[in-house]
């Protein structure tokens, strides 16, 4: 053990000798060496995790740059995994690190996951996201997972001493128009080192066994306003059930191919159709933004009513169940967390707020004859 390498975590009490040796001797894959990975991977190196796997099949581009700050300009065209270990190998020549330049797939998954302790998962879309839940599920694998979506950022840990999994806090993978890429979105240049920073000490906690760990908890990190939000989220057997069913068959799905890996039960409305209904007092736009935050007041104006999420669960009894609720916010997460609170509250009619321009699949279907009339 270098000890003058190490000496700020020696001094720590919770870490000592005994604890950086864990490190050392942890065995650390990460999913992707882009915004998130780039900065995670930093760390957990520099800290002396003693072996790291990395899995991305992209090469590094010149847009990359703004966000993945591991890599420079003779990093370009050059597989993103490769580049990576090729610098962090300077940072810190006693860690092992192995790059897998490709493609994570339900073929190589459970190969890749059982040489190691805990899986990172730093990838953009939500089939990947699946993947590596229900590989982590059937290897018994923490799975610590990040994600980003333009000036908000999210961390949560899953399937931590038998905890909750992914498909527990997303039983439900948003609309299409919610899961885009940050090459389609845009995300602040920062914001990537943020979160990738706080999954890194995620992963640092779970090793050395020390701390809160974010389990049965998603983290939401605001830039616009620096605010840091915890939203709970129970074990739900039924999901993590469908991920051991797999188990026989898990090899031969096409994760990359599928549509969509969540039920896709939660109802989105368009704008045209629910400033119709506010209008007309069928229905009742919630608006669940923090104080001093709002959406949308050029189409809804005053028809709305403000409640905070923090305030929700105890408010909605005041709300009429006889009308239709439609949930609106900036952060995906928050509007499904309170789209299941209302429904199991007892809200026949729940819906969220579409975030693009245009008609969704149930307008299609159900608002033509109603915006002809209005």
């Amino acid at each position: 053990m270098d000890k003058q390498r190490y000496s700020r975590h020696l001094l720590l009490p919770e870490i000592g000798v005994a604890g950086q040796q864990k490190l050392l001797d942890a065995k650390v894959l990460v999913i992707g060496a882009g915004g998130l990975g780039c900065p995670l991977l930093q760390y957990l190196v520099a800290g002396g995790i003693g072996h790291i796997g990395i899995v991305d099949h992209d090469i590094v581009d010149k847009s990359n740059l703004i966000r993945q700050v591991l890599f420079g300009t003779n990093s370009l065209g050059i597989n993103k995994a490769k580049a990576a270990k090729e610098r962090l190998s300077d940072l810190n020549p006693d860690v092992r690190i192995k790059a897998f330049p490709s493609r994570l797939t339900s073929k190589n998954a459970l190969d890749l996951f059982k040489d190691y302790d805990l899986i990172v998962d730093g990838t953009d879309n939500f089939n990947t996201r699946y993947l590596v839940n229900d590989a982590c599920v059937l290897t018994k694998k923490p799975l610590v997972s990040g994600s980003l979506y333009k000036f908000e950022g999210q961390l949560s840990v899953f399937n931590f001493k038998d905890g909750p999994t992914f498909r527990c806090a997303y039983p439900e993978a948003p609309k299409d128009n919610l899961r885009l890429s940050c090459s389609e979105l845009g995300v602040l240049g920062v914001l990537p080192g943020i979160i990738g920073n706080l999954m890194a000490n995620e992963v640092l906690k779970i090793i050395l066994e020390i701390g809160e760990v974010l389990s049965g908890k998603i983290l939401i990190y605001s830039a616009m306003t620096g605010q840091m939000q915890h939203i709970g989220f129970p074990k739900r057997p039924e999901e993590i059930a469908k991920a051991i069913a797999l188990k026989d068959s898990f090899t031969t799905i096409d994760y990359h191919g599928k549509r969509d890996f969540g039920q896709e039960n939660i109802q989105y409305l368009s704008v045209i159709l629910a400033k119709n209904l506010v209008a007309e007092g069928i229905a009742l736009l919630v608006d669940i933004n923090q104080k001093g935050v709002s959406v949308d007041n050029d189409l809804f104006q005053n028809l709305r009513i403000k409640i905070p999420f923090g305030k929700l669960r105890r408010r909605m009894n005041a709300l009429d169940k006889e009308k239709t609720m439609i949930i609106t916010s900036a952060s995906e997460v928050k509007n499904q967390a309170a789209y299941r609170m209302m429904i199991k509250t007892g809200f026949k009619e729940v819906y969220i707020l579409e975030k693009r321009k245009g008609q969704s699949e149930f307008d299609k279907q159900n608002g033509r004859k109603k915006e002809k009339n209005t």
